[in-house]
């Protein structure tokens, strides 16, 4: 009976029931847990994102800075380096040019000075008709004033074919200097208009040039923008795609340790089960044999009521009045055994409910951040092909600028000297003109004279 009144199944089903809420309250708040640390994860990723997508941003504008300025630098050089070697041709061009130029006054100087002097106005009096005497004499000073005025012309513009016109008034027939005369103003005419049309060529190339080097240029910054955001947004994706794996094998593990604890609460569970149950069969079992047993001792009493009475020494037999307690105690300890079971199905059927519904909301967010996986990917690899597309047409962009800068070079090299010195040119040329005409009017009066 002592063993009995000591409750050691009453006592365990305490421990057992005190035991499963503090498990399931530690379940809870480590759900509470987990929960907020995602919470606080997402709002970190989030910020961090933002973070990231800023410094790409920045980084983006300083690569196009740094390949905008590098750009520059070497068209700037390129052109340093054209200019240069330019300079250096043209000073030597201009260097012979004012060697040949002076060699050829000297010669024509010099041979002016032949062809003028007395001697050689003798000898070539001598192989005249005597006939003609007369009209030479009278042309001669027509020659002397055209062949003068070309030579101081030709002196003052520097030219030689003005120089050399000069000798031929002095010594060739009036109709073969006239004609030459004629030949040279239509080649002087001639280079006038050639040159205006290179000079009108020029204007425009380089204006073409201008325009397409500038429609280029913003073609370019169009591409290195889009470069840029292309860049920024392969990285983002890559860091929302490591991080939605990342969260994945977290969720994944949390599901992982969730269901070994399921295992151990539901194996704890069976076994609190079984002994609430051997507890109440064998509580059950102890009550049957106590009612038999007091139950039978009641009828044997009742009948010996009828019978002799007691020999002397021996009192009446009574049963014990505490056994209607003891009975009491097992019948309630019974319902409690039966009443903790029923709390602990209870608790298993909330926990593995839970756990159920955790299991299912883990795979559904798992499922939807495998499915974000796939598209962000989707969206990474169209990205990552724009951006090579992006990139020819940067480099064909790239490769057009030089070609533009490289006909701009030429252009110079081959316009500059025509643009800087068209209009000293042209005035020379008119003035060359206006020489020869006048000479071909003296030659004509002298003509008209003669024949007169």
């Amino acid at each position: 009976m002592a063993a009995v009144h000591g409750c050691p199944a009453r006592k365990d089903l305490g421990d057992a029931q005190k035991t499963e809420e503090q498990r399931v309250k530690a379940f809870e708040e480590i759900k509470k847990l987990k929960e907020d640390e995602i919470f606080a994860g997402q709002a970190q990723i989030e910020k961090k994102t933002e973070e990231l997508a800023d410094t790409d941003e920045r980084l983006a504008h300083a690569k196009e800075d740094i390949e905008d300025t590098k750009a520059s630098l070497t068209a700037d050089e390129q052109f340093l380096m054209d200019l240069k070697q330019k300079c250096q041709m043209t000073d030597q061009e201009w260097e012979a040019r004012q060697k040949t130029r002076a060699a050829e006054m000297e010669a024509v100087s010099k041979a002016l000075a032949i062809l003028s002097g007395d001697d050689a106005h003798d000898t070539f009096t001598r192989t005249f008709n005597p006939a003609l005497l007369q009209t030479r004499l009278h042309r001669s000073g027509d020659r002397r004033q055209a062949a003068g005025l070309l030579a101081a012309q030709a002196s003052r513009l520097h030219s030689p074919r003005l120089a050399a016109l000069a000798t031929s008034v002095r010594l060739d027939a009036f109709e073969k200097v006239k004609k030459a005369i004629d030949d040279l103003v239509k080649a002087l005419q001639d280079e006038m208009a050639a040159e205006v049309k290179k000079r009108d060529w020029c204007i425009e190339e380089f204006d073409q040039n201008a325009l397409e080097t500038q429609q280029t240029e913003f073609v370019k910054k169009d591409v290195l923008a889009k470069i840029a955001a292309l860049e920024t947004t392969i990285n983002t994706l890559t860091a929302e795609i490591d991080t939605l794996k990342t969260e994945i094998a977290e969720m994944e593990k949390q599901l992982k340790a969730a269901s070994e604890v399921r295992d151990a609460q539901n194996k704890e569970f069976q076994a609190t089960v079984a002994d609430q149950q051997e507890t109440q069969r064998l509580l059950k079992s102890a009550l049957e044999v106590l009612a038999g047993f007091y139950g039978k001792g009641t009828t044997a009493l009742v009948q010996n009521k009828q019978g002799p009475p007691p020999p002397p020494g021996f009192e009446e037999y009574k049963k014990s009045a505490a056994s209607g307690g003891v009975m009491e105690m097992i019948e309630q300890i019974m319902l409690d055994a039966k009443k903790m079971e029923e709390e602990t199905r209870r608790d298993e059927q909330e926990a593995q409910k839970a756990y159920e519904d955790f299991t299912k909301e883990t795979k559904d967010s798992v499922a939807a951040k495998n499915t974000e996986i796939v598209t962000k990917s989707e969206e990474k690899a169209k990205a990552e092909g724009a951006l090579v597309k992006a990139k020819e047409e940067r480099e064909a962009v790239l490769l057009e600028l030089e070609q533009l800068s490289n006909y701009n070079a030429e252009l110079h090299q081959s316009c500059d000297f025509t643009t800087k010195n068209f209009e000293l040119r042209q005035t020379a040329r008119a003035e060359e003109i206006e020489a020869l005409r006048q000479a071909k009017a003296i030659l004509s009066g002298s003509d008209f004279a003669a024949e007169a």
